[in-house]
């Protein structure tokens, strides 16, 4: 649902941004020959503005969306605004837009800033001129189940990512070659696809567009980020939160045969947030889990939403609030 501003900032060969401005929401103009066009010259991020009680906005440690976005941009060969200057454009899209805020527990305000080779360029090459931007939309939950359990079908003949290649970084060229299989498994009734890594097609890599956990015991485990694995925001801060609530998380190599002991699996992400995995199929084999008020993912998402709200403290300094 387009809302009724958009930021833009532009980057010429010098490699400085410009001070950007908020302009209406509209279309922009494209050479045909611009680098985002012909060779997926191009990075996004993802992040929410949530409302408060008394009125005032909240951003979730946009820091670090910044901070991915540079790693990004230094891999694809493109400026990128300093983290300043990003933090501050998502605050005044926020500010701007901020009508469409929904009301608390209603939803949030999606923020998607875009970083894109927008200059001409025939040859295989940097684009002369980058474009940074960012549009906003109201939303609710991402999956079409709303807060009931995923179902997820391990998908064996594509691969997400390989090794040296961009899975670890938020490039626009990651998303559209998963369409295929996820087209594949919505059409069998799945919720989304899981993928395994590219080389030996035995360890657990990630979903389509969120990072996964494997609980068993007291032990939470997450595949390791190496490259192929993006390092989500969403990802890191449950982390955080649950060596806090003291258990003991791994950050290693899951083979796809340790989801037959798990007890719970959850996806993490801005978009998902947490959300509880009821079944797994693999090889026409299903496996289910556990799910409900009772599990770690229900105390995780409680945590870090209320955080995210305003309605638990955040002791870890991750809250921008606007007035």
């Amino acid at each position: 649902m387009p809302t009724d501003y958009m930021y833009q900032m532009k980057c010429g060969q010098n490699g400085t941004f410009e001070r950007g401005q908020v302009k209406p929401y509209g279309n922009i103009e494209l050479s045909p020959s611009a680098g985002v066009l012909n060779y997926g010259q191009g990075l996004f991020e993802g992040l929410k503005a949530y409302r408060k009680e008394n009125g005032s906005l909240l951003l979730f440690r946009p820091d670090q969306n910044a901070i991915r976005m540079k790693v990004g941009a230094d891999r694809m060969c493109m400026p990128a605004p300093s983290v300043e200057q990003f933090v501050d454009a998502v605050r005044e899209t926020a500010l701007a837009n901020s009508r469409w805020v929904p009301p608390p527990g209603k939803g949030s305000l999606y923020i998607r800033p875009l970083l894109i080779g927008s200059g001409p360029i025939l040859g295989l090459a940097p684009a002369p001129e980058f474009t940074f931007l960012i549009y906003a939309s109201p939303v609710s939950n991402y999956f079409k189940e709303g807060t009931a359990p995923l179902s997820l079908y391990v998908e064996d003949e594509f691969d997400r990512a390989s090794r040296g290649g961009t899975g670890g970084i938020k490039t626009i060229t990651n998303y559209a070659p998963v369409l295929k299989a996820l087209g594949r498994a919505k059409s069998r009734g799945f919720s989304d696809v899981l993928y395994l890594d590219s080389v030996d097609k035995k360890n657990l890599e990630e979903v389509s567009s969120c990072n996964i956990f494997v609980l068993k015991g007291n032990v939470l485990s997450t595949p390791t980020t190496k490259g192929t694995i993006l390092s989500g925001v969403t990802r890191k801060s449950i982390i955080q939160i649950s060596r806090d609530l003291g258990y003991q998380v791994e950050e290693r190599a899951i083979p796809v045969e340790e989801l037959m002991e798990a007890e719970e699996v959850f996806c993490t992400g801005t978009a998902v947030v947490v959300a509880s995995v009821g079944s797994i199929t693999y090889k026409d084999k299903r496996i289910e889990f556990r799910t409900g008020a009772q599990t770690a993912c229900q105390r995780l998402y409680d945590i870090l939403v209320g955080i995210q709200m305003g309605q638990i403290k955040d002791k870890y300094g991750w809250i921008v609030e606007i007035n």
